[in-house]
């Protein structure tokens, strides 16, 4: 059954009942695939998103960076045989260009691993998501960029919405009429298990111009 975990971000660590789903879903910890979001930093290594695994108590026996120090070739290898896909956070347009150079997206697709992603990888493993400088990037024209399209829907993610809703709903407005999307913040995620959608944390969900705060599911 596939796993994907669309996370906000967290300051500190996981809260304990979202690690403790975490620690269920995560059976297989061979490996640990970490894509970057600055690929060609190599200082950007994710370290804060490994700890926050680690505080959960979920260690892997290999632990995988990828950016441009790994060849095209060995980074799909690694993926294909990772236990756990981590999308890390950071810059969302530089990680998607790295992930569509790479040719990384069927790959991840396929894998029967969890899929995790957090900010900017959030955003990227959605279908589609909208690039605008209302949401803090460095353009001048908002523009749709597709993602992995691990799910029909997209993300926008560790936004402060609870300041921002009416611009949030305003310019997600179009795009919603497309395809759903799943707006959250801090120390949220939204978790797809087959068929089910479970939300931790403030989730909104905007669907045909309407916003609506989503009932918190994910627990044990």
């Amino acid at each position: 059954m596939k796993t994907h975990y669309y996370l906000g971000w967290f300051n500190d660590s996981f809260p304990e009942n979202l690690g403790s789903v975490l620690q269920a879903d995560i059976t297989d910890r061979k490996s640990l695939a970490m894509i970057s979001s600055n690929p060609s930093i190599y200082e950007d290594n994710g370290a804060t998103e490994r700890s926050w695994l680690d505080q959960a108590g979920i260690i892997f026996d290999e632990y995988h960076l990828i950016n441009y120090h790994v060849q095209k070739e060995d980074a799909q290898t690694i993926i294909q045989n990772a236990s756990v896909i981590f999308l890390l956070g950071g810059n969302t347009l530089k990680q998607n260009g790295f992930l569509m150079e790479y040719e990384l997206s069927d790959s991840i697709k396929k894998s029967s691993g969890v899929v995790i992603g957090a900010s900017a990888g959030a955003i990227n493993m959605s279908a589609k998501w909208l690039c605008s400088k209302n949401f803090g990037y460095k353009v001048e024209m908002s523009s749709v960029y597709d993602g992995i399209g691990l799910d029909k829907f997209s993300v926008l993610s560790h936004f402060d919405l609870e300041n921002n809703i009416t611009l949030v709903q305003s310019e997600l407005s179009l795009l919603s009429e497309e395809i759903n999307i799943y707006a959250s913040n801090k120390d949220c995620a939204v978790r797809v298990k087959g068929d089910k959608i479970d939300i931790f944390g403030n989730v909104f969900l905007i669907s045909h111009s309407k916003i609506q705060k989503l009932d918190e599911t994910l627990c044990l």
